[in-house]
């Protein structure tokens, strides 16, 4: 029994906080991808305004490489008298059990895919002082992450599964949002054998790529309702009756969602290095919020 206890104490230490999550290894990744796969030319410009981070003043949150821009607006948002008015940009929940309104959830532009287009036009302006640009830049980069994660969309009355505890496999005591935001995530994008982080061919860019920040968080509020909810209360119709609050995932419920969460991270940096590269050479792609549509 002691050696039981003791393995799962290594297990949940090997686990990140809530806060941690997406906010490290997986935010970081959608980084790596994304300098990857943008020009030198882009990469210069992104280090001219790296190069101001003492301007921020934010010396506890470093702001030095692209993997320090993904995780930034994380780290800010702990100092809450500064920088929690920006809590609501993480996130647009949407109810599962409700057709999907690109309208809803976003007044006055404080919602995540509003502030991925507001960042990207402040970026991409270059009569604004770097320090502000750089801004823009750490919370583009970490917002378009952010969209990716499913429960950062999809809703069930409860958080994005905040709410819902769950265990993960031989794990007690998490919660559904924690479990995609961290474990699953990061088992999902740590196979040496297949690297998240590599130059895509074109045929592959253009098959992660493509749409706007709407259509992102569509995408992943539909995974929400289509995969993330049934597989982890064993049912297809989550809406027909109030959802326990805790619940488990199998190690089959796993293994099924990693591919899901795999893809979602590098659709991320895909689309981030195409934000990064529209923002500092204007072409075809245009980031449009569907609220103006």
């Amino acid at each position: 029994m002691r050696r039981l206890v003791a393995a799962l104490i290594a297990v949940l230490m090997l686990i990140p906080a809530p806060a941690s999550a997406w906010g490290f290894y997986a935010h970081q990744q959608t980084a790596r991808i994304a300098e990857a796969n943008v020009t030198p030319e882009v990469r210069a410009k992104i280090r001219v305004l790296l190069a101001r981070e003492k301007d921020l003043g934010t010396p506890e949150c470093p702001l030095t490489t692209l993997a320090d821009a993904a995780v930034w607006a994380d780290c800010v948002r702990g100092e809450g008298w500064r920088w929690g008015y920006t809590a609501a940009w993480h996130y647009r929940t949407a109810p599962i059990c409700q057709a999907f309104n690109p309208r809803a959830n976003c007044s006055g532009g404080n919602c995540v895919t509003a502030q991925i287009v507001r960042a990207h036009r402040i970026l991409a302006d270059e009569s604004l002082p770097a320090a502000v640009q750089l801004e823009a830049l750490a919370f583009m980069v970490h917002f378009a992450g952010d969209v990716h994660m499913p429960l950062h969309s999809g809703d069930n009355e409860d958080r994005g599964g905040n709410d819902r505890e769950a265990d993960y496999g031989i794990v007690p005591g998490l919660n559904l949002h924690w479990i995609w935001d961290g474990p699953l995530a990061e088992r999902a994008i740590s196979d040496p054998a297949d690297p998240v982080v590599r130059r895509y061919a074109p045929a592959e860019r253009a098959a992660l790529g493509g749409g706007a920040p709407d259509d992102w968080g569509r995408e992943s509020w539909e995974i929400a309702r289509s995969f993330v909810y049934p597989t982890a209360f064993d049912s297809q119709d989550v809406c027909a009756a109030p959802l326990p609050e805790k619940t488990a995932l199998s190690q089959e419920d796993i293994a099924r969602g990693v591919p899901i969460a795999k893809r979602r991270v590098q659709q991320a940096g895909v689309r981030i290095a195409d934000l990064l590269t529209s923002a500092f050479a204007p072409g075809p792609l245009v980031v449009e919020d569907e609220r103006r549509r």
